[in-house]
């Protein structure tokens, strides 16, 4: 297990700063109306009704964070995308933790 896996996954649990600090992609889940509400700085708004159809795209962009408004859209994202192969894609729960982390 490289270092930043070990890094990030500190006793099984996601550790969400090291993850965004490694330079990942924060995908937001959420419909458009919800996002344009607010958002991660620099996030992209793919609707969970759409994630699978943009797996090209996300593959490029690993690792990958997924948020919406708390946490239970991404956590289907997350797991509809590593059943299709993506592997570096992380839960990272409601959008405002997410932009908590990056202070």
């Amino acid at each position: 297990m490289t270092t930043l896996l070990n890094n990030i996954l500190k006793n099984d649990k996601l550790n969400l700063a090291e993850v965004l600090k490694s330079g990942a992609t924060v995908i937001d889940v959420r419909s458009e109306k919800e996002f344009s509400y607010g958002n991660v700085p620099n996030s992209i708004n793919i609707p969970l009704q759409q994630i699978t159809n943009e797996v090209e795209m996300l593959k490029l962009k690993q690792p990958l964070v997924l948020c919406c408004a708390s946490g239970m859209r991404s956590s289907m994202a997350v797991s509809e995308l590593k059943k299709i192969g993506i592997t570096e894609v992380y839960n990272g729960g409601d959008w405002k933790k997410v932009e908590s982390q990056l202070i």
